[in-house]
């Protein structure tokens, strides 16, 4: 294990390992500080400026996105009240009153540490936690994928808040897109009218136009925002070493949290940051503080919510399932580099687990060092008005998919499903069951059909297998507990 790690950290002394961390931070800064884009919207229109790159250097490129992005959401939650993902929601509660007081460089500095402490203590329990469960999980046969991938297809429920079956309708349309292609087995094809489908319908593209395109039509539908004016940034570096040191039980507290929700596939960091910004206002004993400008109340919120993307990563590369719906999109980012998420990613290409997790923590210094030094830059990335960003982000979307073949066929997909996205999401039907079931689909056919060939098309091959029942258990489990919910819920209604 540790000789995989030490050669994790070898690898960043190839220039363009590094030279792609600092990319993807810088890039994560600006996509995270601006109201109403993320770290999957950044992550999607980032793929395919990586085709040309080293599969490694573009996962680190793109992890290292991720974790800026989420951090960066509390630049404009601090500035001008305005959070730039939802797990900054808590962070604005304290960061914007002590803007107010004339104390946004202590804001920023204390949200930008504590981010770095929550990447740096969880990738810790990944690097403890992932290794194993991987290596357990590698005694899957056909019929545990089977359960595995209906497992991950039954988290749509997570994605989906409050309206499940729109979940379950988006992964409908998810499975479907996974049948379209030449058949596996029999080499016929399937809902294909011309050769270009011959190979499924290419990831990025559709990525691109649901996440990215339909972003910019609701911005155009929305119109100019109103502009907020942003306080100015003082004491950005003399936050005292003791203002850390007393909050380190804080740190510890909050990482672990964010951790184990960021397991939880569906929680993610908007649910880590709100529970240890409770817990961390129960534990204080200053409670009446928070909300009025409170140091615990950032570094709470700002370390949980970090933390949860080492959370969210510990499923995907242990298992292949995805912990939120930025890594659904990362699941795409490795197949497209050729790399199956999973049990055998351990074993087939060491280097990218063990690389992720050099990257993050060797990321933590440059992120703090390029959040610390160019916070006045990332507080005028915010004030970029709404149409630039359309425009912008209309741009990289079209010569990304362009460039992802060379040709304009990805360019329609991108714009088809850039309408299909805008009409989906206005009907309520969330986006990230559609990327899940599609990644997932493949999966669950494939394993299927290889179980039935083995047992000569005897369904007890599915339960001859402890492990397997478990897991066809929870997947059921996880499918009907929504409904079961509602049920409860009218009846209570009712009765009431």
């Amino acid at each position: 294990m540790f000789e995989n790690l030490m050669l994790g950290f070898s690898v960043f002394a190839d220039p363009m390992v590094p030279i792609g961390l600092i990319v993807g931070a810088l890039l994560g800064y600006m996509i995270g500080a601006v109201p109403g884009l993320g770290p999957s919207l950044g992550i999607a229109l980032l793929i395919p400026f990586t085709y040309t790159l080293d599969p490694v250097v573009s996962i680190v490129t793109l992890v290292s996105l991720y974790a800026a992005a989420e951090y960066g959401g509390a630049i404009s939650a601090i500035l001008i009240n305005s959070p730039g993902t939802a797990a900054a929601v808590a962070t604005s509660w304290d960061g914007y009153p002590l803007t107010l007081q004339g104390k946004a460089g202590v804001a920023l500095n204390i949200s930008i540490v504590s981010s770095g402490i929550g990447i740096l203590l969880s990738t810790l329990c990944l690097f403890v936690t992932a290794v194993p469960l991987s290596e357990y999980a590698l005694n899957f046969g056909p019929t545990a994928y089977v359960g595995l991938a209906l497992v991950g297809l039954s988290l749509v429920s997570t994605f989906s808040g409050d309206a499940p079956l729109k979940g379950f309708i988006a992964m409908g349309i998810g499975l479907a897109l996974a049948t379209v292609g030449l058949d596996t087995q029999t080499g016929v094809p399937r809902f294909s009218a011309t050769p270009e489908f011959f190979e499924g319908l290419p990831l990025v593209p559709v990525l691109l136009g649901l996440f990215a395109l339909s972003e910019v039509l609701f911005m155009i539908e929305a119109g100019p925002a109103e502009k907020k004016k942003s306080q100015p940034l003082n004491g950005i570096l003399v936050v005292p070493m003791s203002t850390f040191n007393n909050m380190k039980m804080l740190f510890i507290r909050s990482s672990i949290l964010g951790y184990v929700i960021g397991v939880i596939p569906g929680a993610g960091a908007s649910i880590a940051s709100f529970v240890s910004y409770g817990v961390a206002k129960k534990s204080s004993k200053t409670p009446e503080a928070f909300g009025k400008g409170s140091y615990e109340g950032i570094a709470a919120s700002e370390t949980a919510n970090n933390a949860a993307v080492s959370g969210a990563l510990a499923p995907l590369l242990a298992l292949g399932i995805p912990g939120s719906p930025t890594t659904a999109i990362m699941i795409g980012a490795l197949m497209i580099h050729g790399i199956q998420p999973g049990p055998l990613l351990f074993t087939t290409n060491p280097e990218i687990p063990y690389t992720i997790f050099a990257g993050l923590w060797l990321g933590v210094p440059v992120m703090i060092l390029i959040g610390l030094f160019g916070a006045k830059f990332w507080a005028k990335v915010a004030d970029i008005s709404r149409p630039a960003i359309a425009a912008i982000v209309a741009s990289i979307c079209f010569i990304g998919a362009y460039a992802s073949e060379n040709s304009l066929f990805p360019v329609y997909i991108t714009l088809a499903f850039g309408v299909v996205g805008y009409v989906l999401r206005k009907a309520h039907i969330p986006l990230a069951p559609i990327i899940l079931a599609l990644v997932l689909g493949e999966m669950l056919e494939s394993n299927y059909r290889r179980a039935m060939l083995i047992s000569n098309g005897d369904f007890s091959i599915f339960y001859t297998s402890s492990l397997t029942m478990i897991l066809l258990a929870i997947a059921l489990l996880s499918f009907t507990l929504p409904g079961v919910r509602k049920a409860i819920g009218w009846s209570r209604k009712k009765t009431s």
